[in-house]
């Protein structure tokens, strides 16, 4: 941390308490947040925190987007889905885009005019990315897409797509490519789900859709593949910043209800299990925040590789789960209310342990370096 990131961290608190917060349930009724957050975040500087400036971007570094994810974390929202927009879409644009994409995209990424998402999951195809169907078949100087995605977060909102697809259907990984759809999206159902209700996942189809060769990100096929290993440990690394967050609020918000709820004469926290419990959670808490920093730290050094990515996503979002499931025990009945965040926390776990590669598939990454 310095000074310029606990500006940042000032500027993004007051953002959600302002722009998000107040909404939550708003935006849980509709699956959605509202379009103009994108706008009102981009004209904070919000958006892009670490892509270049050259390219409309913050000019920061994995730290300013790490900040603001706590941040988010803390305000207890998970329906903004700006942890996929800046710190995974446009990295994929900045790391293998070129120079003309770059500027074509990224400027509108940072400013809000756009909302990016990336379509990798299909019906038949999670973390195994080589089972997709998609197909991008090329036409002269078009490529013509046909499939269909699923679990794809800002699904609604989202006008620049990347799409995973097989360029060549007949190879495996080396068939691969990804390929970049502005606009010309047919959308499915927002999807309802167990957690997240604010957020807009979506399904997506592409019927005939024709993109110029220009979209083709890097301009060469069957690098895909290649290119979402390369990019797969910072989408972990997010996972694993969201959650050690998250522990610490869920740990916050319970260790303040405790001191003020009573029971037999006496307030929670004067039971010893509340204590035993509760300490159990700060040392979760402190051992998580210590390696997710180091992950971080390593990340800013070039250095996070992709069994460490591995570790981190599992064992943040195990935690977390965790964590977060003795806090609601001590909330009691109030712990299965809706209307309190630590209900909403509890729901919104489960996920982080599937997404971005489940963690069985983050173990088997694991074992496959030792």
């Amino acid at each position: 941390m310095d000074s310029d990131l606990d500006q940042l961290r000032q500027l993004a608190r007051t953002f959600f308490e302002k722009e998000v917060t107040p909404n939550a349930e708003r935006f849980a009724e509709r699956k959605q947040v509202d379009r103009e957050l994108w706008t009102k975040a981009g004209e904070l500087g919000l958006l892009c925190l670490s892509i270049p400036e050259e390219y409309g971007g913050g000019g920061g570094t994995f730290a300013h987007e790490a900040v603001l994810l706590e941040e988010q974390a803390r305000a207890g929202d998970s329906a903004w889905g700006n942890s996929v927009h800046s710190g995974i879409v446009a990295h994929y644009l900045n790391s293998y885009g070129t120079e003309e994409q770059k500027r074509r995209w990224l400027p509108k990424l940072a400013s809000g005019e756009y909302v990016g998402a990336i379509a990798m999951t299909e019906p038949g195809a999670g973390s195994d990315l080589q089972g997709i169907r998609t197909k991008a078949i090329r036409e002269g100087d078009e490529y013509v897409i046909n499939g269909s995605k699923t679990f794809i977060t800002n699904g609604v909102h989202a006008n620049l797509v990347i799409v995973v697809a097989k360029t060549d259907p007949a190879q495996g990984a080396t068939g691969i490519s990804l390929l970049v759809v502005e606009n010309d999206i047919r959308r499915g159902r927002v999807l309802d789900k167990v957690g997240m209700k604010g957020q807009d996942t979506a399904e997506l189809f592409f019927d005939d859709v024709r993109v110029p060769a220009a979209n083709l990100l890097g301009g060469q096929e069957g690098l895909g593949f290649v290119q979402l290993m390369q990019q797969l440990p910072q989408e972990r690394l997010i996972i694993g910043v969201c959650c050690i967050a998250g522990i610490e609020a869920a740990t916050e918000l319970t260790l303040k209800y405790v001191k003020e709820r009573t029971a037999f004469g006496k307030e929670l926290i004067k039971f010893q299990n509340t204590r035993f419990k509760l300490a159990e959670c700060a040392t979760e808490a402190a051992v998580t925040r210590a390696f997710i920093d180091e992950c971080i730290e390593k990340h800013l050094r070039g250095e996070l590789d992709v069994p460490t990515a591995a570790m981190a996503k599992w064992w943040a979002s195990d935690r977390l789960s965790k964590v977060v499931d003795e806090c609601v025990q001590l909330f009691g009945g109030y712990g299965y209310m809706t209307e309190y965040p630590i209900a909403r926390a509890w729901s919104d776990a489960r996920v982080q342990r599937i997404y971005g590669g489940t963690n069985e598939i983050m173990k088997e990454i694991i074992a496959r370096s030792l």
